[in-house]
Formats: structure tokens, sequence, C-alpha cells
């Protein structure tokens, strides 16, 4: 039996498939990639991480956000699970909330090289304040159907 393409490429990936520990920190992270089967059709691909955590880079207490990370894909699709643990390394990473969303946007520009990409940082609050974070790498493509995020916002107890 011969291999096929598909095959071929996910052998490339170290992650999926495997026993894979948490990364020590972002940086220390891999984020893989897989070719895009599409390539040239306008279509969104979204991921959401409602239980995000990092650190407080201050007082060292948990901070929590619900994130929505959409993209255009061109060449390249992000391989779920080294997504996965890319963003759960930020478990123990000291960072603003800000710092937090644009790290992740810009780490996975660079990575995939999207056509275009946004991110929703929606952080609950502590201290009573939430801190909502948005970025998105230019307008999006037109014609493309861009749902809205679906994330509420914070209201309290209502």
């Amino acid at each position: 039996m011969t291999e096929t393409k598909t095959e071929t490429e996910s052998q490339s990936l170290t992650q999926l498939g495997a026993k894979a520990e948490l990364p020590a920190s972002p940086e220390a992270a891999k984020i893989e990639t897989v070719p895009n089967p599409h390539p040239g059709t306008l279509y969104l691909v979204r991921f959401t991480c409602p239980e995000f955590t990092s650190l407080c880079p201050v007082t060292g207490q948990p901070d929590f956000a619900h994130l929505v990370i959409d993209y255009v894909p061109e060449a390249a699709l992000v391989e779920s699970k080294s997504l996965k643990l890319y963003l759960g390394s930020f478990r123990n990473h000291g960072a603003l909330h800000e710092d937090c969303t644009l790290a992740i946007a810009k780490r996975l520009i660079a990575a995939l090289e999207p056509r275009w990409l946004r991110i929703g940082g929606y952080w609950y609050p502590r201290g009573g304040m939430p801190i909502d974070v948005f970025y998105q790498s230019g307008p999006p493509p037109e014609g493309l159907w861009l749902p809205d995020q679906g994330v509420q916002p914070y209201r309290g107890r209502g």
C-alpha cells in the first residue's frame, strides 16, 4: 500500500497522536500546521477556548478568558492539538490580558500566514472590571461570511 500525501504530511506532526506534555511557556510551545486542502477557497475557521487561563504578572493570581479565534486560511491550517497545547502553556505565564491576546494573534499569524485573522479575548473580571481585547489583521475579505463571536458582554448578576 502506498502512502497518500496526507499520511506523509501527518507523519511530520510531532504532537498529534502522541503523548505531549504541556509546554513550560508559550515561547517553548510548538504550533504545527497542515496543508490547507482547499487553498484559494474563501472560508472561515473558528477556534473557541472558553477556559483560557494565564497569570497576572503583578499578583500571580489566575486570570480567565473566553477566546474566540477566527481566521481565513491560505496555504496552511493550524493543527488543533498543537494549538490547545500552545494555549494551555499560558496557564503558568504571567502577562497582561492585552499582551496574552495580542501574543496569540501574532504567533498564529507568523505560523499560518493566513489571509485574515481576528481574535476576541473576553476576560472575566477580577476587581470588578472585565477587560475585553480585540484584534484583527485587517478588514475581512470581501464576501466572507463572518458570524458574530457569540460571547455575551459581561453583565455580572444582571
